[in-house]
């Protein structure tokens, strides 16, 4: 079978590629885009708890109480239809899991900061430290630390939901896969391949960031 596979890989090698292009580039606008407004938004949440953070927490709490393939598809086809406006699949798609991508950072940078034992500002206060030496020598590190594993899990899972935007016709991996699959019918070999390119990309990132959480993951209050 593994001839096979390389064999496919070597003879489609063109349509792999540029499928492959499509999954990262849209992979890329998602974590981008929503690592840099989720952190903003998080921290916005954070310091405007009653305009800004409830709000917030009742858009996280709907979006993730709708399926993702259920607000994909209403986004690409009843929204367009009511706005009577017709907007490119891979635009809809990179919009969708952008704004869950967002939403998901958010929480996670809200959350850290909530948890934030305000004994350790105080110290610093005492200490003499400026509002911007405690932010950038303290806060900012360990916050880092905190989020950092679940950061890099939310990212992980953004990347297997680019695989949805195949369904309204993105030509990204896994739509590639399928048209070369309904041509030379070997679904086992296909999508064996399909499936270690993920391994390979998702299984590193997944062992770092549970080995980041368990070497900075710690108890921060003070007793």
């Amino acid at each position: 079978m593994l001839a096979t596979v390389l064999d496919i890989l070597i003879t489609y090698h063109i349509g792999f590629l540029r499928g492959l292009a499509v999954t990262l580039q849209m992979a890329g606008i998602i974590w981008l885009v929503g690592l840099t407004l989720g952190s903003v938004l998080g921290w916005l949440g954070f310091t405007h708890q009653r305009s800004i953070g409830a709000p917030m927490r009742g858009c996280s709490f709907i979006l993730a109480s709708v399926p993702t393939l259920v607000f994909l598809f209403w986004l690409h086809y009843p929204a367009q239809a009511m706005f009577n406006v017709v907007i490119d699949p891979f635009i809809t798609a990179s919009f969708t899991f952008t704004l869950l991508n967002i939403f998901g950072v958010a929480d996670i940078v809200r959350g850290a900061l909530d948890d934030f034992p305000r004994q350790y500002i105080t110290a610093a206060r005492v200490c003499g430290l400026r509002t911007r030496q405690i932010v950038l020598k303290i806060q900012l590190p360990i916050l880092f630390r905190m989020t950092l594993p679940a950061l890099l899990m939310l990212q992980v899972s953004m990347l297997h939901l680019t695989l949805f935007s195949s369904l309204i016709s993105v030509e990204e991996l896994f739509r590639v896969a399928q048209r070369i699959n309904a041509q030379i019918y070997k679904p086992v070999e296909i999508y064996t391949a399909l499936g270690v390119f993920f391994l390979l990309i998702c299984v590193p990132v997944n062992a770092l960031a549970l080995w980041l959480k368990h070497r900075f993951t710690r108890d921060l209050s003070l007793r």
